[in-house]
């Protein structure tokens, strides 16, 4: 089993999981892991203060393990797929926690393959961590700045939304104070739109800090108060979005993986017909794709599941409710600039307040913290209220109760009829999860 890796990499406090020392040895690791007598190997991050501490020790571990390392500076996750595609490299890791606060970071990996790295292979590298047994290797490796990277990324935007004109288009940005905030602005006025930027002054401590796609009042406000067409708010790495319309209606992934799925069946570029969503995708979204005669395939949550599953059955898209979108016709990974653009795109000068893909259950998300998620999840008086309220729900709704990957949460999601039963189902479900996390 693994003990570093999570479902989105090795993550946590800066300094204190995530040291200098085993982010050098992470580095050294994973350069042995993937083999190859000079292995070279891209490195980006996001705007947190503890990103440059973390890439100058991945990028000497790499070093040291005989591997040649390409800084390639603050760049949103998605880019390292590109990247990798466009130079050849062996392997690339982001520097990054995503939606988390600034004292979180993160190291992730993607292989040659463009692909984050299995199960199999993070384990891989965890046992070398542990044996610590490497031999020195045969050379040093060198390491460089990769200049251009900011256009490089830009550059594939602009090729795969060559036909997409945002004239007219008034936008609204909230850049997370992350890994977006340069190209996020850039790409939307060359294709035409007139952009407010919400969260575009990193500073090291203020990604993800009431703004981005975890903290929307600000452009939710942005949006009801301006008079601006559409609004879309990124996470601190930049591999998810979510969307607000003109009345500051919030729009979340599972509506704009199906604006899109659904426009890509238009233009026949739906690949196998079918869509991947996760556990947590509303009933709303099963019913709309069942009546456009869409097949669904259902993951667990973790964008690494969905990516799995359209690897396996050669889809075209897929994505969760937070935002995570993967089109495959682009890269193999979430892309919350991508994400807004495709959205554009599908709407093809619509209003998105006029949206009409799906229509929603009422559903109900809280986010308990606790000090063990696991042993909060064991409890059996938590298993048996799930089961009686997953059964009172049965054909009306439904019930889900599961521990976060990457955080020391238990969510709880309930969809029911009407908001009130949802919200006092939710309500009984908390309760019982607060007392468990107490024994």
């Amino acid at each position: 089993m693994r003990k570093l890796f999570g479902t989105d990499g090795v993550r946590g406090v800066a300094g204190e999981l995530l040291t200098a020392e085993l982010t050098l040895a992470l580095g050294a690791a994973a350069t042995r892991e993937i083999g190859g007598a000079r292995p070279r190997v891209l490195v980006i991050r996001d705007t947190r203060e503890s990103g440059a501490m973390l890439e100058a020790a991945l990028a000497a571990g790499i070093a040291s393990a005989g591997g040649d390392v390409l800084l390639g500076g603050v760049l949103p996750t998605p880019a390292a797929p590109l990247l990798l595609g466009r130079y050849g490299f062996d392997l690339a890791a982001v520097i990054s926690a995503s939606h988390n606060p600034y004292a979180d970071n993160g190291i992730k990996f993607f292989g040659a393959d463009r692909f984050k790295l299995s199960d199999a292979t993070e384990l891989a590298i965890e046992r070398r961590l542990e044996a610590g047994t490497d031999a020195a290797p045969q050379r040093i490796g060198a390491i460089d700045e990769l200049h251009g990277t900011d256009e490089d990324y830009l550059r594939a935007l602009q090729e795969r939304f060559a036909d997409l004109s945002l004239e007219g288009v008034d936008v609204v940005l909230d850049c997370a104070n992350g890994s977006t905030y340069r190209a996020a602005p850039t790409i939307f006025r060359r294709l035409g739109a007139t952009v407010t930027v919400l969260a575009g002054g990193p500073d090291g401590r203020n990604i993800n800090d009431g703004c981005g796609s975890t903290h929307t009042a600000s452009i939710v406000a942005a949006m009801r108060d301006g008079g601006h067409d559409i609004g879309f708010a990124f996470d601190g790495d930049g591999d998810r979005v979510l969307a607000v319309d003109r009345t500051g209606a919030l729009v979340d992934g599972d509506e704009l993986v199906a604006l899109a799925t659904l426009h890509l069946r238009s233009q026949d570029r739906l690949a196998g017909g079918g869509v991947v969503v996760t556990v947590m995708t509303n009933y709303g979204f099963h019913t709309a794709m069942r009546d456009a005669g869409v097949e669904v395939a259902t993951t667990a949550v973790g964008d690494r599941y969905v990516l799995e599953e359209l690897r396996e059955r050669g889809w075209a898209i897929g994505g969760e409710q937070s935002g995570h979108i993967i089109d495959m016709g682009f890269v193999p990974s979430g892309d919350g600039i991508a994400s807004a653009l495709l959205t554009l795109e599908a709407l093809a000068g619509r209003d998105l307040a006029e949206r009409d893909a799906i229509t929603k259950l009422p559903q109900k998300l809280v986010n308990v913290r606790v000090a063990d998620r696991d042993g909060a999840m064991a409890s059996e008086a938590l298993s048996a209220a799930t089961a009686q309220e997953s059964a009172a729900l049965e054909g009306r709704g439904r019930v889900l109760v599961r521990p976060s990957g990457t955080e020391q949460l238990v969510r709880v999601m309930v969809e029911a009829p009407s908001s009130e039963e949802t919200d006092a189902v939710c309500a009984r479900l908390v309760a019982i999860v607060q007392a468990a996390a107490a024994r």
